[in-house]
């Protein structure tokens, strides 16, 4: 899958955090990279090397790193509907 592509999957998923370059989760969508964890209300930062997944669990931040080379699969979770 290509870059391009992955970063319409991302910005589907989530929507602008005002005044930064920071993305946030819609409300109803989680994401689940690389059929690994499966994230809800997190902040993503789309750059251009990598992705940065940001969740506050247990009281403390954790930030993953995705190299887009790395990222063979994302899936979206929502609702039906």
């Amino acid at each position: 899958m290509n870059k391009a592509t992955l970063e319409k999957v991302f910005e589907y998923a989530s929507k602008p955090v005002h005044g930064t370059l920071s993305r946030k989760l819609r409300g109803d969508i989680a994401i689940q990279v690389n059929e690994g964890e499966v994230y809800n209300d997190a902040t993503l930062f789309i750059g251009e090397e990598f992705v940065r997944v940001t969740c506050v669990k247990d009281g403390k931040t954790t930030n993953t790193y995705y190299d887009w080379d790395k990222i063979v699969s994302v899936r979206t979770i929502g609702p039906e509907g």
